[in-house]
């Protein structure tokens, strides 16, 4: 019973790894040993679990059901260790965390050092990148993501909610003059994600939908915000990125009476079973970004 089980926890490695050498590799144990192990652990449930080939491995339609149900076991057994073990009171190993580029470099960054000086016995491996990535098959604690989470299998943990509102440097104001009221937001030029043909924005009171247009249309918050600085155009964005452009005059409001709608933040997981250092760095997140 006990190399069955190993070997359940060591096909959930080679999936997570993609492959038996990055396995192997990750696990310190020669390909050939996983590699006999799995095949072993085939013969022992008597289906093909994995297609190999020269380049890759991919999980048959009885692998990814064996998968998904060996990695909750997985998953349980090493949380039940953690919790017996000091590891819940002083959280140690590797947070490997999937982070949004621009939130990550311009929010989270003094964040992540704060958390960082309370669990000195934790260690960091952050991929910071625009897409979705896919917690199941691979290997990562927890992700953050911004907007909703549209995945109904995944465990989403509210964070918080930022609210967007407008910005443009003095420069581009004193050149295209300051808009009075939404509808002047027409004539402007006006920088958005991935081409917004549309600002909805409120007032407390009033709902209005703003069509806008622009030269520039991009996916990264970070390039879009250095734009305004340099006087291109009005920004719809939360205040806690342009916090320090707004502190040294680079920008300021426009239309402060008005605001877009709230985005959330949620940190996702592929499970509800968490290791302590999964747990603290969310429950972190939560208290700080509360603020």
């Amino acid at each position: 019973m006990d190399d069955y089980l190993n070997d359940m926890a060591l096909f959930v490695e080679v999936v997570k790894a993609k492959g038996f050498r990055n396995a192997a590799q990750a696990l310190d144990i020669p390909n050939s040993t996983v590699s006999r192990r799995i095949g072993a652990l085939e013969k022992t449930v008597g289906l093909r679990l994995l297609h190999r080939t020269t380049r890759k491995i991919e999980l048959t339609e009885a692998g990814q059901i064996y998968f998904e149900r060996c990695k909750r076991i997985v998953d349980e057994a090493r949380l039940a260790h953690e919790q017996l073990g000091e590891m819940l009171a002083q959280p140690s190993g590797v947070l490997r965390v999937s982070l949004p580029v621009d939130f990550a470099v311009t929010y989270l960054a003094p964040l992540v050092v704060e958390f960082a000086e309370l669990y000195p016995g934790i260690s960091f491996d952050f991929d910071l990148t625009s897409r979705r990535i896919d917690l199941v098959s691979e290997p990562y604690d927890v992700a953050i993501r911004i907007g909703e989470s549209e995945d109904s299998q995944l465990i989403a943990r509210p964070l918080a909610s930022l609210t967007p509102y407008l910005f443009a440097s003095p420069g581009y104001l004193k050149l295209a003059g300051e808009p009075n009221k939404p509808a002047d937001l027409t004539r402007h030029e006006c920088l958005t994600i991935l081409k917004a043909a549309t600002w909805t924005l409120q007032d407390g009171k009033r709902t209005t939908t703003v069509p806008v247009r622009g030269r520039f249309a991009l996916n990264s918050v970070g390039m879009i915000r250095r734009l305004a600085v340099l006087d291109r155009g009005i920004v719809l964005m939360p205040r806690e990125v342009v916090v320090d452009d707004l502190a040294s005059g680079t920008l300021r409001p426009v239309l402060p009476g008005w605001h877009g709608t709230a985005v959330s933040i949620y940190a996702v997981t592929e499970t509800r079973l968490l290791p302590a250092k999964t747990q603290r760095f969310i429950e972190f997140l939560q208290g700080r970004l509360a603020r």
